[in-house]
């Protein structure tokens, strides 16, 4: 059984790109296409808008996105929380090109890879301003909650006050990825980091077992250009990322509240397109290590599957027969000509998604 995905261009509708997926062989791999399947026969809507992130020269530009998360905002500060109890949620941020990074400041031949020999020397030209960010999506964390303890103004919120408060998130993931990838293009563009995140409204989730969560244990935080991961369900911070966000912080309660660990999986995914990152980069490999190291001073085992350390493998994507090519930089080349999923099928199941 094999996955058919068919993209296209968004200025030329008739301009179509087929990609196959081959899954796995592990008993994840047969439920995760048992629920795709079910995905598509419930003709779910794709979250198409936020699929493809850290394409440097996507149609969707961060002058675009900003116009779309101020409209967004807009449409979540006009709603009366207060007429069911709740106190008025405003943000007060307002978004532009400049306000989420560091504008161009720097001509082209002044970059160099790596510019930090000497620290604080970094030049900061289209760098990201994580902080803006970080504000950002813990708006997000407020008006959602989490899945073990959701927030009040979410569940109070008429269906587009809670696709507003969805948007927040990935309005901000794909500005921080267009932003990353638009800068590693300049400096090293063999690290542009594009991927797919392949989400649906109103999907049915499932508990991880025992048998699924071996899967962290053999592919650990491995990413793979062309292969397919299960995509993370719910919503909160991983300890990877409280480690990385916060320099690996000495844990008190309320970070710790704040950590989830994967329980469910459903029939979405995502696939990496970029350059692999294993144990065999000797700089993955030495944060790793680190990581694990400051997993053991605040007694987690990083060998432990239920702490859901690392991404669960799925399958990979027909590179040859797909694109004719095994090439990176042809590949992303057509990626980004076709950054619209136009169907997807699975075993006879097909779903058009205009």
């Amino acid at each position: 059984m094999e996955v058919k995905v068919t993209l296209r261009n968004p200025l030329d509708k008739n301009d179509l790109l087929d990609y196959y997926i081959i899954p796995d062989e592990h008993q994840l791999a047969n439920d995760w296409l048992a629920s795709l399947k079910e995905i598509l026969s419930s003709n779910l809507r794709l979250q198409k808008e936020f699929c493809f992130l850290g394409f440097p020269n996507s149609h969707r530009t961060l002058e675009f996105l900003c116009d779309e998360l101020n409209q967004t905002i807009t449409l979540i500060n006009n709603y009366d929380f207060t007429q069911h109890g709740l106190e008025p949620y405003v943000i007060e941020e307002w978004f532009h090109p400049n306000v989420v990074r560091f504008p161009d400041s720097y001509p082209m031949e002044d970059w160099t890879l790596g510019d930090t020999r000497t620290p604080g020397t970094e030049k900061l030209g289209l760098k990201l301003k994580q902080g803006v960010m970080n504000q950002l999506h813990n708006h997000f964390e407020i008006l959602e909650g989490t899945v073990e303890k959701p927030s009040p103004y979410g569940q109070v919120s008429p269906p587009e006050v809670r696709r507003a408060i969805g948007d927040l998130n990935h309005l901000c993931h794909e500005m921080e990825s267009l932003i990353l990838s638009q800068r590693k293009a300049r400096v090293n563009p063999e690290w542009v980091r594009p991927s797919q995140i392949t989400t649906f409204d109103n999907r049915k989730r499932y508990e991880l077992t025992d048998d699924h969560r071996t899967g962290f244990l053999k592919n650990k935080y491995d990413r793979q250009f062309g292969h397919v991961y299960m995509h993370w369900t719910q919503i909160g911070k991983t300890l990877l990322e409280v480690f990385r966000d916060e320099r690996a912080p000495d844990l008190d309660d309320a970070t710790c509240e704040a950590i989830t660990h994967l329980r469910y999986y459903s029939g979405e995914f995502d696939i990496e397109w970029a350059k692999d990152v294993t144990r065999e980069n000797k700089w993955h490999a030495d944060e790793q290590l680190v990581f694990e190291n400051w997993l053991l001073k605040h007694g987690y085992d990083p060998n432990d599957p239920k702490l859901s350390l690392g991404y669960l493998h799925l399958g990979h994507v027909d590179l040859e027969r797909s694109f004719g090519t095994t090439d990176m930089f042809e590949i992303w080349q057509k990626l980004g000509n076709h950054l619209d999923i136009a169907s997807i099928e699975v075993d006879g199941v097909k779903n058009n998604f205009s």
